[in-house]
């Protein structure tokens, strides 16, 4: 089983690595917001920090559709 397919381990990535460091506020939280408002002074490392920390959440959206495409391609 690949663990990328595994709702588990996907869920763990996204509330240990995804949200990682919690205070003073989700660090992805923090890094969506820079972006939101227009990414003033990011520099490649805040951007790769970004891809680190969204990954988890990209993974989960990526499983969420294909279970819902799985459902609608067995009805």
């Amino acid at each position: 089983m690949n663990i990328f397919n595994d709702w588990k381990f996907v869920l763990l990535a996204c509330l240990t690595l995804g949200l990682a460091p919690f205070v003073p506020e989700p660090h992805v939280w923090g890094k969506l917001r820079w972006v939101a408002g227009g990414a003033v002074g990011m520099k490649p490392m805040d951007w790769f920090d970004l891809l680190m920390h969204g990954a988890p959440f990209v993974l989960l959206l990526r499983l969420a559709v294909l279970r819902l495409w799985k459902g609608r391609s067995a009805t």
